[in-house]
This record gives structure tokens, sequence and C-alpha cells, in this order.
């Protein structure tokens, strides 16, 4: 990543994508788009502050005070964006890594998942298949295990 207080130096091309998609890399991909966004912002910034300043010191005697003191506070607040930035690039560091060191979790969960997902298939199909056994509604409502017991059948009279 680029430094916003050295001008001059070209951006390191984007990273190369992966074969093999990592859970999380779409993540970490919008934080570099935004570290990118960040420093573009902070070299336009930088531009302006220089631009700036050169018209200031040309118009400084036409200057009213609170322009004079805000243009005055404008490095500071340059150097404040190009903490900021710095920060941000920290963070983003501190998050790749995070996201190496869990990323045989994420493989674990990718080859378990499936597994757990055909347990529980075979699980509803278990129950079911019992279900459709004669008596086990009665076998479950003794032991208070049943579900929900069927409401009454309507009466079935005749009309004459």
């Amino acid at each position: 990543m680029t430094n916003p207080k050295k001008r001059g130096r070209t951006p390191q091309p984007p990273p190369v994508p992966q074969s093999r998609r990592v859970p999380g890399a779409d993540l970490l991909s919008a934080a570099q788009a935004a570290v990118g966004a960040a420093q573009s912002a902070a070299g336009q910034a930088i531009d302006a502050a220089q631009q700036t300043a050169g018209y200031a010191f040309d118009a400084a005697v036409r200057l009213p005070p609170a322009s004079a003191q805000l243009a005055a506070q404008l490095p500071d607040l340059v150097e404040n964006l190009s903490i900021a930035v710095d920060r941000l690039n920290s963070t983003i560091d501190r998050l790749d890594r995070t996201l190496a060191l869990a990323d045989p979790v994420f493989a674990t969960y990718d080859r378990l998942l499936p597994r757990l997902e055909a347990m529980i298939s075979l699980g509803e199909d278990l129950f079911g298949a019992l279900a459709k056994l004669p008596g086990v509604g009665l076998i479950g409502r003794f032991t208070g295990r049943g579900g929900e017991e069927p409401p009454p059948e309507p009466d079935k009279r005749r009309r004459r």
C-alpha cells in the first residue's frame, strides 16, 4: 500500500485471485478496497492541501482571520488523516493474520457440515418411517412423548 506522505510511489497491483474460495476473503477484499479508497482520498487531500497552501500564500493579506486560522490548521488535519490511514492499514494486517489463523477451522466446518446435514436428513427419514408404523402414536401418548393429539373426528351422522 502507498503512504500518502510519500508521493510518486506507484501502488502495488491487486493480489491474484485464489483458485479456492476462502471464507472471509470477501471481507478481506472489501477491507483492502476500503484501504485503497482511503489512501486515494488521502492523496487527493494532500494534493488539495498543497494547492491550497500555494493559494493561501498569495492571498494571505486578503484573508479574514477565521480563514487564516483554518488554513493554519490544515497541515494538522492532513497529518491526522495520514495517521488514520496508517491505523487502517495495521487493522487490515491484523484482520488478515486472524483470518489466516481461522482458515483451518473454516476448512473443518466445510468438511463437517455436509456430514451433519446427512445425519439430520437420515434422522428425519427414520422418524417419518416410525410414525407410519401402526401403534406408534399410542405408545407416544402413553409415554408422554407423543406430538399433538390428533383433532377429534367429526361425528358421522346419517341423514334420514
